[in-house]
Parts: structure tokens; C-alpha cells; sequence
């Protein structure tokens, strides 16, 4: 068996900031340190930082006043700094870039009168997060289908942003159609750039390959993107660790192609490695 590993798996910039910020805070014990919501997608990251300390809550609500937030990089709505401030609570930012630039233009539009669209999965972290840059008054798009079912106003200006992990076909199919039935729309491509570059290294390698392994969170939406575009092409294995791999099964492959969503930490991408090596 051979294996082949996609140019861009694992950790992108925005969470390897993001983690190492973190950790960063879970060194200094003044105060104890909590995260609204998981800090990645990744469970068996999360449990090891679990284990120095960080406590996670799903309300501002459930942190004591003075302690200190983390804000994961999925990022949040204005109003959740706003509580965090009333309660003399330290914010530890860890917003990556990208989202936080996504924030930045739906709150300029909207207040200047535009209607906020957001391509994306409505229940994701990160539409919520820049949902909350408008009031919570975006339209928010997941399926082209979608926007047949939608009474656009004919005189209302149009922003359209997008989850920085949208899958890029997706985008561009939705955003053709927006162009052809909204008069006036400002449309902002916010997908991530490594959110291309990861998608695009993954379908490559997967006509190289006889199957994919795809690592990665459940719940990580970049992940079940890679999952998605990968099985379009050849067999494909979605997992989180080398414990839910086949051995038996594997053997029928002679090249196997790995990638690995970006909140996957090196050190799984190395065991399922290992663990491939030795069929």
C-alpha cells in the first residue's frame, strides 16, 4: 500500500491561532478560563485542553463576572461582547481573521441600509456569529433551490457574504442565480482562501487515488465539505480517529489519499498515517 497526503490537511491559520491563543491562557492560572461553545470541531483536541482547565459553556450567562471568555474562531454576534463587558468579563478573542473581515462588511452594509444575504448553513456557529452583525435579519442560503422560495424586494439593496467554508461550486451557483433575479446586490466572496485551497488539493488527489481516508470532526463543516467533494470521485472514509478505520477493509487499496479538515490536529493525522503503514 501506498499513501498520499492532500498539500493542504489539518490546521489552518485561523484555528492553529486560535489554539495556540488558548493554551497561551490556559498557562496563566490568575483566573479560570472558559470557551463559548467548543473551540474547534474536534473533540479529542478539545478534551486535551479540557484537561488543563478550559470549561465550556453555551451562555455568557454561565460565566461568572471577572473570569475570562475565549471566542472561538468561529467567531460571535456584537451582543455577545456587549454581555461580556456588562460583566467585567476579559474577552480572549480568537476570531480568526477572515471571519472577523466577514463581520466587519455585513455591519457596514447593513448599516447602510442593505439587506444582509448569507450563503451558508443557518445552525453553523459561524452564520450565527455573523448573523449577529446585522440584528439577526440576514437571509440565510444553504441550497440554490432555496432561492426560488424567497420574496425578494424589488427595491432593497443586497449584500451577500458567505460561510468562509462553503463549498466553491456551491458558491458559484448560488451566486449566479442571486445575480440574475436581485436588481441591485453587492456580492463579497468571503470563502477562505485555504477553504479552497483544501477543497480543490482534496478532489485533485482523489483522482489520483484508490480511495480517500477524510479526517475530521462530525460536526466540522469544512470537513463533511472534503467528505462530500471526495466521495464524488472515488470510495471514500469519513473518521475522527485511526480507531474507527478497517483493516481488513483497507487492504483491498493499493493508494490510499489522505486529507483532513481544519480542525484536525497533526498528531491524528499522524496515527491514522501509522496505522496504515502498518496493514
Amino acid at each position: 500500500m501506498k499513501i498520499k497526503i492532500a498539500k493542504n490537511a489539518g490546521f489552518c491559520f485561523g484555528v492553529k491561532r486560535a489554539m495556540q491563543m488558548a493554551s497561551d491562557e490556559l498557562d496563566d492560572k490568575s483566573t479560570k478560563v472558559y470557551s463559548l461553545g467548543p473551540l474547534i470541531h474536534n473533540k479529542q483536541a478539545v478534551s486535551k485542553y479540557e484537561e488543563k482547565g478550559l470549561k465550556v459553556v453555551e451562555a455568557i450567562s454561565e460565566i461568572p463576572a471577572d473570569e475570562r471568555v475565549i471566542i472561538r474562531s468561529h467567531g460571535v454576534g456584537e451582543n455577545i461582547y456587549n454581555e461580556a463587558h456588562s460583566k467585567s468579563i476579559k474577552i480572549v478573542d480568537t476570531t480568526c481573521p477572515f471571519v472577523k473581515k466577514i463581520h466587519e462588511i455585513v455591519n457596514d452594509f447593513y448599516k447602510k441600509g442593505y439587506k444582509i444575504i448569507i450563503i451558508g448553513n443557518k445552525n453553523h456557529p459561524e452564520v450565527i456569529g455573523i448573523n449577529g452583525w446585522c440584528d439577526d435579519s440576514a437571509v440565510v442560503i444553504k441550497t440554490i433551490d432555496e432561492i426560488d422560495q424567497i420574496d425578494f424586494d424589488e427595491n432593497q439593496k443586497y449584500c451577500v457574504v458567505s460561510q468562509t467554508t462553503v463549498d466553491v461550486d456551491d458558491y458559484e451557483k448560488i451566486t449566479l442565480k442571486l445575480a440574475s433575479v436581485l436588481k441591485d446586490a453587492t456580492i463579497k466572496n468571503t470563502i477562505c482562501s485555504a477553504t479552497k485551497e483544501r477543497q480543490l488539493s482534496a478532489k485533485s488527489l482523489a483522482k489520483e487515488v484508490d480511495c480517500m481516508i477524510v479526517i475530521g470532526g462530525k460536526h466540522s463543516s469544512n470537513t463533511q465539505k472534503l467528505v462530500n467533494i471526495c466521495k464524488e470521485v472515488t470510495n471514500t472514509f469519513a473518521i475522527e480517529t485511526k480507531d474507527e478505520l478497517d483493516k481488513e477493509e483497507l487492504k483491498k487499496y493499493r493508494l490510499v489519499g489522505i486529507t483532513a479538515g481544519a480542525s484536525t490536529p497533526d498528531w491524528i493525522i499522524s496515527d491514522v498515517i501509522e496505522f496504515l503503514e502498518s496493514i
